[in-house]
């Protein structure tokens, strides 16, 4: 028997997941590869970085697809639930499911077909794309890793308690050249300000000037009138400069309001803030590391 591509397990989880019950990744795994009748060996296969059993990486591809079609739930870290609109899903689906069966949902329609992303259907080993180069290929499986880990981190910051986003943004901002100290931005971020601002950062390490921060963890998008109160703190301050950052998004009309004004708010949502997470390595670990290399054309005259 061949190892099941991701695709495969799309229906176990469903089944596994369908009395309504929560289930921790552990737990899960172990009964999904029962299910599958995995042979020792191909429980004991490796990727080949060899930092991952192979179907442990598969099972946890499956469930991010779940995920963002909206028919499994994260409650908490590590944990899966179904959610109502699986259990629809699956009382309509008894055979083995496509990954092109989840895109009937706008939000893992948006997931697969966001560029940077590559084509989703597993692809048979031994198979190749020739319609794009290797080079291509590798690019775009990185830019999906990417799209994924940041879902994750926001995922993972909105698990966390409250208080965590402030140490976060601490970090966050420190990393990018910010603050100082680490001692020094968490002091600063950690008094509770008035008027709309969190806290006041340093912009260099030689504290030449200060950047005042808002820092919201929020899961509606943040509207004007909360930009507008952080303007008009800052005014009140005589600065000029600020960020606001949320664990959310901002709406247009707060967008539209920060371009209309002479006071300078850099507006960070969600996504950019876990974009900064994984470029400067706050919260996120190197789990492999590939170098592509090409012909020296020097070394041979050309």
């Amino acid at each position: 028997m061949s190892m099941p591509t991701y695709e495969d397990y799309l229906l176990p989880v469903l089944q596994l997941v369908s009395t309504g019950d929560s289930f921790k990744k552990a737990d899960y795994e172990e009964r999904l590869a029962t299910t599958m009748n995995l042979s020792q060996e191909q429980r004991n296969e490796m990727l080949p970085s060899g930092n991952q059993h192979t179907f442990r990486n598969r099972i946890g591809w499956a469930i991010t697809h779940l995920v963002k079609a909206g028919l499994v739930t994260r409650p908490q870290r590590a944990t899966i639930q179904i959610t109502e609109r699986g259990s629809l899903f699956l009382a309509t689906h008894q055979q083995p499911i496509k990954i092109e069966a989840l895109s009937i949902y706008p939000e893992h329609k948006e997931f697969v077909s966001n560029p940077g992303s590559i084509v989703t259907r597993p692809t048979p080993r031994g198979a190749s794309q020739p319609d794009i180069s290797p080079l291509e290929r590798l690019e775009a499986a990185y830019a999906e890793l990417r799209k994924t880990l940041a879902s994750d981190l926001l995922e993972s910051i909105m698990q966390s308690p409250p208080e965590f986003f402030e140490q976060l943004v601490v970090d966050v901002l420190v990393a990018m050249g910010y603050g100082g100290s680490l001692t020094d931005a968490g002091q600063a971020i950690g008094k509770t300000g008035d008027g709309g601002i969190d806290g006041v950062i340093k912009e260099d390490r030689l504290g030449l000037d200060s950047i005042y921060v808002q820092a919201k963890r929020w899961t509606s998008n943040v509207q004007t009138p909360a930009v507008q109160a952080f303007a008009g703190a800052l005014l009140g301050r005589g600065a000029n400069r600020g960020v606001f950052i949320t664990s959310s998004d901002f709406s247009d009309g707060a967008r539209r309001y920060v371009n209309q004004i002479q006071t300078k708010i850099v507006l960070i949502n969600g996504r950019e803030l876990a974009d900064l997470m994984i470029e400067y390595g706050v919260g996120v670990i190197d789990e492999q590391t590939y170098r592509v290399k090409r012909i020296d054309s020097e070394y041979f005259g050309e």
